[in-house]
């Protein structure tokens, strides 16, 4: 029996500046509303190399010594796996700017869950906070998606 099945691997990072977090306000059609920073792993770069490079590429930022705390999870309908790598990072170095993604900005950690959020930013915070929790997974029942969080 073959174990192995496809998988497209990304990250987010929750960068924070004491009670400020840094959020894009994404403007793609794919999941649009405030999130974190991030995107896909490539080709040989570590996991850290590329949550690095991939915060730096859309907000000019540098985070030294991010910290996995979690993954966000799901199976494809063609059987494949989707996994993001959850990060926290509180060192970072450069000027913020804006990318083609969207608009970021610093916001109150706080006043966060008043913003137009992207689809499941809310519960997912739970695993970027909390060390209880490490995974954030859907499971399609009945084709209604449903949240795992342990």
């Amino acid at each position: 029996m073959n174990h192995t099945i496809p998988v497209t691997l990304t990250n987010l990072c929750m960068v924070c500046d004491g009670e400020m977090v840094l959020v894009q306000n994404r403007i793609k059609s794919d999941w649009p509303g405030i999130t974190f920073p991030g995107g896909h792993v490539e080709h040989g770069e570590s996991f850290c190399e590329s949550v690095i490079r991939e915060v730096k590429e859309e907000t000019g930022l540098t985070v030294q010594s991010p910290v996995l705390c979690g993954i966000k999870e799901w199976e494809n309908t063609d059987g494949s796996r989707y996994i993001v790598l959850l990060y926290r990072a509180d060192r970072f170095s450069g000027t913020l700017r804006d990318c083609t993604e969207g608009k970021n900005f610093w916001i109150r950690r706080d006043d966060l869950a008043k913003q137009k959020l992207s689809l499941d930013l809310l519960p997912l915070l739970s695993v970027f906070e909390d060390p209880a929790y490490s995974e954030f997974f859907y499971r399609q029942i009945n084709n209604c998606w449903e949240i795992e969080i342990c």
